[in-house]
């Protein structure tokens, strides 16, 4: 970074947490409103704060490094579906979740089932969700924040520290958003959102314009092993512009092409069967029923704008993939030798174990490393082979694509022989990998920033500010699960200010559970961040969001319908994912899976024994619940939209 570029990163991060303090300054935690003030900004956000924060608390490295990366991979513009979709999601959490939460005047989602259903679904709600929120979400987000950092900064270092060490990268990024969130609040928060969700569209539109200005400007010789079709050569690019390339290298009949929004059906992450159901629930139990996304709704002023809020957001939604996923495209098409180099980093300490005589391991390798290494694969697949006692009669000349298959029967092999096994289990290497997408994006910005204008000065502080914002937000609402869920429960007579006490120590504790979590998250075995995040949220979504739609819609389901529905998601959820018949079903399609079954459980217990009156609900006669023609002609239009979108990209 050119001095210029210091300057404007530290101006605007110091502009942003300063705004954002001084607008949460006049808070009065000892009074009796001290709680809704720190926890629910006072109940007083606009409709422009709502939206601009509630894309700034969800868009952060998470999606810059995860998404990003599995559009580099073979997913391209499919990943953009957990975008347009949350577009839709948002339009129907406006107009059906949004006002039966601000008519109860709740300050958490599990707080509204302890009124619906009882007191055991709201503490197993709170404590699922403070679990997972800390974590899953908030030490993704903390590792992917580190992985810009030490990608971005290989090499480096400052006040002695490595910035190339993924650790204190993940230790500088926590601590700054813990220090953040414990000293304002979520006004606070919202604030610094306004300013961070707006820069952080402009960052991207930016880093958009300069990728396409560097395809066009591309060698056609070393773009062309990129494309998606082998029928592609460097004169097919000759003489085409930065859009036409992007489209031809791209553009191929699925599977192979990347710039299709459905897949084949026995694609492991996203197949088209996905997007009927399973593709839905990750998407309602985030927009609909996640703490930290929903406390920015449950602030509005009032229910007109907290619906308005929502729909711009929704609007906001469908600009992402054109600054995330497209980016992420294009990084495997123009810089795939900077993706191998980060592999090499990666794969380093297991090979290093290999070549120094550890053959106690099975080694597991994907296809494209084995075309980058083909001498050290077969070896590996014979080390594997004598593991398994099992005969491997490699010839000279055998083919990456072989040596793989091979190699991947072997480990199916290994699989089985472990199954009802305690002791004496075969242990499984890390995967070694040919290229590492998780570091796509931020190899795209270190090769097309431009150094010492400022460009890159603002990009970086606006994806900072993503991160430290998405980062403050997750802590904010896990602490007050805790403060107001669980805390507050025990100790009914606790004063507003000695919750929110209790709110910043759990702040503190919270990030350094996360980032003591959060270096382990680079291994390969998580499939990458954004899968990583959206798997393992499955344990509790489906179950969170099967309760819901009946406390919400079907108002005669009998209390205890809360607990069997929690309850039974983590078990139905876990046997699909670790029962072998089953271990290769699409996560998405589990959670299809866990859904119909869980509604049909609740259904027949509704149908058994109903309830004789529908229960009464908390209401706050203070929220102004009138809605406007206009608020819903847009979330149409943006409904509308999204279904254009798809239709181009199909």
């Amino acid at each position: 970074m050119g001095i210029i570029d210091i300057v404007v990163f530290v101006a605007f991060v110091a502009s942003v947490i300063t705004i954002g303090l001084w607008k949460s300054k006049g808070e009065e935690t000892h009074s009796e409103h001290g709680a809704a003030d720190y926890f629910l900004a006072g109940r007083g956000l606009t409709w422009w704060l709502v939206g601009f924060s509630l894309i700034a608390a969800n868009i952060s490295t998470e999606q810059f490094v995860g998404m990003s990366g599995k559009a580099a991979d073979w997913l391209g513009m499919a990943i953009a579906s957990y975008e347009w979709m949350a577009a839709i999601t948002l339009v129907v959490v406006a107009f059906v979740f949004l006002p039966t939460f601000l008519r109860s005047g709740i300050y958490t989602i599990p707080e509204f089932l302890e009124y619906r259903y009882n007191t055991f679904a709201r503490t197993f709600m709170a404590i699922a969700t403070m679990i997972i929120l800390v974590g899953v979400p908030t030490a993704s987000v903390i590792f992917s924040g580190a992985k810009v950092i030490t990608v971005f900064f290989q090499g480096q270092s400052f006040l002695g520290l490595d910035l190339g060490n993924i650790t204190v990268g993940c230790w500088i990024i926590g601590l700054l958003a813990a220090i953040y969130v414990f000293a304002g609040g979520l006004k606070a928060c919202a604030w610094a959102d306004l300013i961070q969700g707006a820069a952080l569209i402009v960052g991207g539109v930016v880093v958009t314009v300069l990728v396409f200005k560097a395809l066009g400007m591309a060698d056609p010789a070393v773009l062309a092993p990129s494309a998606a079709d082998p029928g592609v050569t460097a004169d097919t690019l000759a003489n085409q512009g930065a859009f036409e390339r992007f489209v031809t290298l791209n553009q191929a009949p699925v599977p192979a092409g990347k710039l299709h929004m459905f897949r084949p059906a026995n694609d492991p992450e996203i197949p088209w069967t996905a997007l009927m159901i399973g593709l839905w629930i990750p998407n309602f139990f985030y927009w609909g029923l996640n703490q930290y996304i929903t406390q920015r709704t449950l602030g509005s002023k009032s229910l007109n704008e907290g619906q308005k809020g929502v729909v711009f957001a929704a609007g906001l939604k469908l600009i992402i993939p054109f600054v995330v996923v497209i980016p992420g495209i294009l990084a495997f098409n123009l810089f795939r030798g900077d993706l191998k180099e980060q592999a090499v980093i990666k794969n380093a300490p297991i090979i290093q174990a290999f070549e120094q005589g550890d053959i106690s391991k099975m080694y597991v390798f994907t296809d494209t490393f084995a075309e980058g290494h083909v001498e050290l694969a077969a070896r590996l697949t014979a080390s594997n082979a004598a593991l398994l006692d099992t005969a491997c009669d490699l010839p000279a000349d055998v083919a990456a694509g072989d040596l793989f298959a091979i190699n991947s029967g072997l480990v199916d092999q290994a699989k089985e022989a472990n199954k009802g096994k305690k002791e004496g289990r075969i242990v499984f290497s890390q995967k070694l990998v040919g290229y590492d997408y998780d570091a796509a994006f931020p190899t795209l910005l270190r090769n097309v920033l431009p150094k010492g204008n400022g460009i890159m000065g603002f990009v970086l502080a606006a994806i900072f500010g993503a991160v430290v914002s998405s980062l403050a937000s997750m802590l904010n609402s896990a602490s007050t699960i805790f403060a107001m869920d669980i805390y507050h429960k025990v100790r009914k007579e606790a004063k507003p200010f000695e919750l929110v006490t209790v709110g910043r120590i759990c702040t503190l504790a919270f990030v350094l559970i996360a980032i003591l979590i959060a270096p382990n998250l680079g291994s390969p075995k998580f499939n990458g961040i954004f899968t990583f995040i959206q798997e393992f949220q499955g344990f509790i979504s489906c179950g969170i969001l099967s309760v819901f739609i009946f406390g919400l819609l079907v108002h005669r389901a009998p209390r205890y319908c809360g607990t069997v529905g929690l309850l039974l998601n983590p078990i139905l959820y876990g046997a699909l994912k670790w029962t072998p018949a089953t271990a290769g079903i699409p996560f998405l399609n589990r959670m299809a899976i866990c859904l119909g079954v869980i509604l049909a459980v609740l259904g027949i217990l509704t149908l058994v024994s109903p309830l004789p009156q529908p229960v009464n609900l908390p209401v706050n006669e203070k929220m102004d619940m009138s809605t406007t023609k206009v608020t819903k002609t847009w979330g149409i239009v943006v409904v509308l939209a999204t279904i254009v979108l798809y239709i181009i990209f199909r």
